[in-house]
């Protein structure tokens, strides 16, 4: 993972906020709670200002993405590392990763914090103490040798790559294999590396000049004349741009289904997997809401809140709550998006926690669902007709083998899509986080 430069000023004498809150966050991860929901109360409770909220975020984040390369630095240190309590282990984690990865911070004092939040640490003064004794001696030798640890480490061998990117051996494996070692290893450093901020300007609110004047400095796409890539922080849903509609942050490889799919006016048109509504919305204000656009959610709660996505963008959407599978659908569509569940391995450097969840074993099923997705897809629309299929990971089994194993055309992408070549499937377009400096995406257009 690349070293943050961001500076980090510990307040004198006590723990800094943005620390006890990345440890708060770290605990509700161990807990079951997914990280990005964590920060949000924890930064809220605490009442931390926009500078401390974005140092939290960046321990917290830090920490869960690379808790296996951290356990491995601590443990080199531990007699017996199995007894150490969950909650010290995640004090070590954020100690060790301000001094392996974070250059804001001397060693010292990323030590010496790390002492005072495990002394703070429920349990009384004498336990605090211990706690804080190990703590200090183990993170000062982790500052003693981590750097050089790291170095030793080959990313031309798949588990030393999974190590030192700290990632699952079993991801690491399958992407060496399905990228090759060059880009496998890009795609792990980049999901250790804050994502690209970017939104999505929306038409149907207003003019791209009402958006742009609101923005911080930002620069365009020339595909993607929606896109709007931020160069600084801005707090989106605090804005107006959000509550009058104007954009909704999305990345700019998860604009290019709605793109490649080209609805246009008075056509019907099928989005199979909706939620939470960033490509049904997009695909509606491509058309100004001229197209007849259907979206269809398996969950309830899921469904209402892509309802309500809609209303706020203005955007007309038609949700229907059902199993897309067997989900009644009135008529033929003149196009379809599937955009089905997946492993989401081309987004990780926004859901930290997500490698941790995922599971080899479910491969197998997910490609399943996949096919039977794109089956009613393909079934769904007219003759000529049609039908995209995308997702947000870059496994052959989740991509290329179920295009092929559906037996449609495949529509030529890559004229309107220069440099997205997918290598392997002829005329669709993948991207790749370290390449595009987008999310990982495969896009396919099927001819029905």
């Amino acid at each position: 993972m690349a070293r943050s430069r961001r500076p980090v000023t510990p307040a004198a004498g006590e723990v800094a906020p943005e620390r006890a809150v990345a440890l708060a966050v770290l605990r509700r991860v161990d807990g079951g709670a997914y990280a990005d929901r964590a920060l949000g109360g924890e930064a809220a409770r605490a009442g931390l200002g926009p500078r401390e909220r974005a140092q939290a975020h960046r321990l917290a984040f830090g920490a869960v993405q690379m808790r296996r390369t951290l356990d491995w630095l601590v443990d080199g240190h531990l007699d017996r590392p199995a007894d150490v309590e969950p909650a010290v282990r995640d004090v070590l984690r954020l100690g060790a990763y301000e001094i392996a990865f974070s250059d804001g911070v001397p060693d010292r004092a990323a030590v010496d914090q790390a002492v005072r939040l495990a002394r703070a640490l429920p349990g009384g003064p004498r336990r605090g103490s211990a706690r804080g004794g190990l703590v200090n001696a183990v993170l000062r030798r982790v500052a003693g040798d981590a750097r050089a640890r790291l170095d030793g480490l080959d990313d031309d061998d798949p588990a030393a790559a999974a190590l030192r990117h700290s990632f699952p051996d079993w991801i690491a494996v399958r992407l060496f294999a399905a990228l090759g070692p060059e880009d496998a290893v890009g795609v792990m450093a980049a999901a250790n590396r804050r994502p690209e901020s970017a939104l999505r300007w929306n038409p149907l609110r207003g003019p791209r000049a009402t958006l742009l004047a609101e923005l911080p400095a930002w620069h365009g796409d020339p595909l993607l004349p929606e896109a709007v890539v931020l160069e600084g922080p801005f707090a989106l849903e605090s804005s107006a741009a959000w509550a009058r509609g104007r954009a909704m942050g999305q990345s700019r490889a998860s604009m290019l289904p709605a793109r490649a799919l080209d609805p246009r006016p008075r056509e019907r048109v099928l989005d199979l997997c909706a939620a939470p509504g960033a490509k049904a919305t997009h695909l509606a204000a491509l058309t100004r809401n001229g197209a007849e656009v259907v979206a269809v959610e398996l969950h309830p709660a899921r469904a209402r809140a892509l309802r309500a996505l809609a209303r706020r963008l203005g955007a007309r959407v038609e949700v229907v709550e059902g199993d897309a599978r067997t989900v009644a659908l009135e008529g033929r569509f003149d196009a379809a998006l599937v955009d089905p569940p997946c492993t989401g391995l081309g987004v990780l450097a926004a859901r930290p926690d997500a490698r941790w969840r995922r599971r080899e074993e479910s491969l197998g099923p997910l490609a399943v669902l996949q096919a039977e997705l794109l089956a009613r897809a393909l079934d769904a629309v007219r003759p000529g007709g049609r039908v995209v299929y995308s997702t947000c990971t870059l496994l052959p089994e989740e991509n290329e083998d179920v295009v092929r194993a559906c037996g449609a055309a495949v529509a030529d992408l890559t004229p309107a899509f220069p440099g997205m070549a997918h290598p392997d499937l002829a005329g669709a377009l993948r991207t790749l986080p370290h390449r595009q400096g987008t999310d990982g995406f495969v896009v396919a257009r099927l001819e029905a």
